[in-house]
């Protein structure tokens, strides 16, 4: 290679090492552009109903988002708060429940088998070193807690994951006051020739993008108020809690409604066994109605998403990101969807199809 090339793969290969250094600014900066939007889209809901400057409207935006808030923190916090610490405390009764029907049910499928047959302790033969696998209330809880703030960000330094919280809603406001001249600035990126067609896959990942958001948060508010109905129905504790935590993880796919499932579980199933079994149908009709009922008629042009790449998109952005890139794997999935569908597909791959049809034609 001349020098020219070997100039070129060098600032490649430092950018990409500079990008990789930076990937957990890059991954609030994209967490603020998804704020930013879903706050843009908010404030011209608001100007389609009332004439009135974007200033104003983002105010009147702010300013009932503020309200909801606090509202939130007084009304709905502290109940969920008290149940969630109790429903913590239950775990542990649930699990040696699960743990004592499991070994009964090996006891018996064994004696039907085998006629009878000297019972067994089944915690030395699967824990063979004393290792307790039913920890008790306290360090369940202790447990729990911890792990809750370590996925959250704040166990290692709560300062330092305040000034990331901080940073990516100034930067998201920012972005809000004047998306247009951040729009501008991102396609001044991009090589001259291709600025025009830049504009329409940004347009695209941004209809994507806030399809996706507002899908999203009313399937969520569903599952919510469908989950507490169903609990309530059926007689089972934590209300509150129980609901409010599903429509949270709703947010997660795949791993969010699985993980939603086992703290109604563990509540019923301190009560009768059936009532466990009827929690768990109850989950699976709610989120089998939110996948091919909610969501399509909520978001009527959604961005299909295969379940795989899904899952797959979760595991690695988690592995690169943190944390934070499990909760922002489905948008940061969306957005590489269009990406590659419009930039990969349709403007490299093919239009070399049809260059290489038309160089064909040419040589008969």
């Amino acid at each position: 290679m001349k020098l020219p090339h070997w100039i070129a793969l060098s600032t490649f290969l430092a950018s990409g090492i500079l990008l990789w250094n930076l990937k957990e600014i890059i991954i609030q900066i994209f967490a603020a552009v998804v704020l930013a939007l879903a706050l843009c889209t908010l404030v011209e809901k608001i100007r389609s109903i009332i004439p009135i400057r974007r200033t104003f409207a983002l105010f009147i935006c702010l300013g009932s988002l503020l309200t909801v808030f606090t509202l939130i923190l007084i009304l709905v916090l502290p109940p969920f708060a008290k149940e969630f610490q109790e429903l913590i405390l239950q775990l542990p009764k649930a699990a040696r429940i699960l743990w004592d029907l499991a070994t009964t049910s090996f006891d018996n499928i064994s004696e039907l088998f085998y006629g009878e047959t000297e019972k067994r302790n089944w915690e030395e033969i699967f824990f063979p070193y004393g290792f307790n696998p039913l920890p008790d209330s306290n360090s369940l809880a202790n447990g729990v807690a911890d792990g809750i703030k370590k996925i959250l960000g704040f166990a290692s330094n709560l300062g330092f994951g305040l000034v990331q919280i901080i940073f990516v809603l100034v930067v998201s406001l920012m972005i809000a006051l004047q998306p247009k001249s951040y729009f501008e600035a991102a396609i001044l990126i991009v090589p001259s020739f291709y600025r025009r067609r830049a504009r329409t896959i940004l347009h695209k990942c941004g209809i994507a993008l806030t399809e996706w958001m507002f899908g999203v948060f009313i399937s969520s508010i569903c599952v919510a108020i469908l989950a507490g109905l169903c609990l309530s129905i059926l007689g089972v504790k934590f209300v509150i809690a129980n609901a409010l935590i599903t429509g949270v993880l709703n947010i997660i796919p795949n791993l969010g409604p699985t993980i939603s499932t086992i703290f109604p579980l563990s509540v019923a199933i301190l009560d009768a066994p059936w009532k466990a079994l009827a929690v768990l149908g109850s989950y699976i009709f709610i989120q089998n109605l939110e996948s091919y009922v909610i969501t399509p008629s909520i978001m009527q042009h959604q961005v299909k998403l295969l379940p795989g790449l899904t899952l797959s998109a979760q595991f690695i952005f988690t592995i690169i990101f943190g944390p934070i890139g499990l909760l922002l794997a489905l948008p940061l999935t969306v957005v590489m969807q269009v990406a590659i569908r419009e930039v990969l597909i349709e403007d490299l791959l093919d239009n070399w199809k049809n260059n290489r049809i038309n160089n064909l034609r040419k040589l008969e």
